[in-house]
């Protein structure tokens, strides 16, 4: 099978990949402008029929939704760096904050400090090669995906 048959095989629409995601999953999720909001969109939407996920994520920019006082119970936040949208939950109790040096964070699941089900990425479309980018989140993401 060619590389491109193989990738569009594979293609699924964000609600279908987070229906992958079971309860008590630990999920890591990219961060900083790479955040894949439509996959944690479809995430949030389901979440009322899932139990005790665990969202590890580095900082964060936009919208959290996953940090919503609706999502107790249903996703928990394990943040590596605060950001203004997940400070309120860290204070209230509803969210975790492992702090870690940034260089440090691959050895987290290299590891297996933090062993993971799942991960939440952006990828761009593959060349007329077959290969991929992680984009700006490159550092962060190779491991543990």
């Amino acid at each position: 099978m060619s590389w491109l048959k193989k990738y569009e095989s594979r293609l699924t629409t964000a609600e279908q990949a987070v229906q992958a995601i079971e309860s008590g999953n630990r999920i890591f999720l990219t961060g900083n402008c790479s955040v894949p909001q439509k996959l944690l969109s479809a995430l949030v939407d389901r979440a009322p029929k899932l139990q005790d996920i665990e969202i590890v994520q580095v900082l964060t920019v936009g919208p959290a939704p996953h940090a919503d006082p609706a999502m107790e119970g249903h996703l928990r936040i394990n943040t590596l760096f605060i950001s203004p949208n997940v400070r309120q939950a860290v204070h209230e109790g509803r969210a975790d904050l492992t702090p870690v040096f940034l260089s440090e964070v691959p050895l987290l699941f290299k590891e297996g400090h933090l062993p993971l089900d799942v991960v939440l990425t952006q990828v761009s479309p593959p060349d007329e090669h077959g290969f991929c980018s992680l984009g700006i989140e490159a550092g962060l993401v190779k491991t543990p995906a």
